[in-house]
């Protein structure tokens, strides 16, 4: 038998090539061969070839195991045998579909990560991964390019990082798209008098045509749509209220950047009944008589704000019904709200 010494797999891989590819499992063995491996051509030596020779010497497969030791947090360490003391590929957590989700976090040289990439593309081929996911924090941008001449596309971007995904299954590929809709939400608050919240804004579609509307505004990551009602009152007008149920929700599409936009229409309770507007988003606020509002031209003239005032004239008479949110669960545990009816 032979030993072989620790290898930085990234610092050879581009000489894969320059190795001697007839080289078999029954070489390896051969005595003829092991002073080439202590010699200084095991530098030659490919992650293909160290792979083979450990499934010889060991007679099993190669097992992965994380390297908490490593000074990057983004690599890991194939340990096939004792005699071949690892190898550093990019880690990754497997997901429950067959993917990998890889985190990177500290600095890299491209060259030698595009190296680690390629090495891990093969392990994980052979492992019968399908969807392999890269996020690369801002700070970290000098690899984008080293990602995507990989094969990998963009698959969403926040302020902070940047998601890339490659499908490299032979199977059909059934990644999820990146998120379709943005929500939000329209805040209907009357007060005991028949008075309906209102506000004039800056900018936007509505700046300058006097037309008075509802609160509204996005709903925020991780935010239930009953709290960015109350949130987005409080911040447009300092008015304090309650939520009580959803009135109604309406789909358009190519809203925003080419996505599509739920919107709900919520009811709410007035807490308080000062206004203090929001200087940088909001020209006038006041309360309303609701028929007036429902009465104004621009209204009348848009049958999707016609429809909404009628939703909300009908609520202010009784003779309408919304969704109440109700507490629940969801099958992780989650706290989540259904939007429903009746209470059960």
């Amino acid at each position: 038998m032979f030993g072989l010494r620790s290898i930085k797999l990234y610092t050879y891989l581009s000489l894969f090539k320059a190795f001697p590819s007839s080289l078999s499992s029954s070489a390896l063995h051969s005595s003829s061969n092991q002073a080439f491996f202590n010699s200084s051509s095991s530098s030659l030596f490919s992650f293909r070839t160290v792979a083979a020779t450990a499934s010889y010497v060991g007679n099993k497969s190669p097992t992965l195991s994380r390297d908490m030791s490593s000074s990057s947090s983004t690599l890991e360490k194939v340990t096939p045998h004792a005699n071949v003391q690892q190898l550093e590929l990019l880690s990754g957590v497997h997901d429950r579909y067959d993917g990998v989700i890889v985190e990177m976090k500290d600095p890299m040289d491209s060259n030698e990560f595009g190296s680690l990439l390629r090495a891990s593309l093969s392990q994980w081929k052979q492992q019968g991964k399908r969807g392999i996911w890269i996020k690369l924090p801002i700070e970290l941008a000098n690899l984008v390019e080293v990602v995507v001449k990989e094969g990998f596309s963009f698959h969403h971007a926040e302020p902070n990082y940047l998601m890339l995904v490659r499908w490299i299954s032979e199977t059909t590929n059934n990644l999820p798209a990146n998120a379709s809709h943005r929500v939000g939400i329209g805040a209907f608050v009357m007060n005991s008098n028949r008075e309906v919240l209102v506000v004039q804004e800056i900018s936007g579609k509505f700046k300058g045509t006097g037309v008075w509307k509802l609160p509204t505004g996005v709903v925020n990551e991780g935010e239930d749509i009953c709290d960015a009602a109350i949130r987005e009152v409080k911040e447009e007008t300092g008015v304090d209220a309650e939520f009580v149920e959803v009135l109604a929700f309406r789909q358009s599409h190519s809203a925003f950047f080419t996505k599509s936009d739920l919107f709900f229409v919520c009811m709410l309770r007035p807490r308080s009944f000062d206004i203090q507007k929001q200087a940088s988003e909001i020209e006038a606020a006041k309360w309303m008589p609701i028929d007036e509002y429902a009465d104004q031209p621009f209204v009348k003239e848009n049958s999707g704000f016609d429809y909404v005032a009628k939703v909300c004239l009908a609520k202010a008479n009784n003779s309408y019904n919304g969704l109440s949110a109700m507490p629940t669960y969801s099958a992780s545990g989650k706290m989540t709200f259904l939007y429903s009816k009746h209470e059960i």
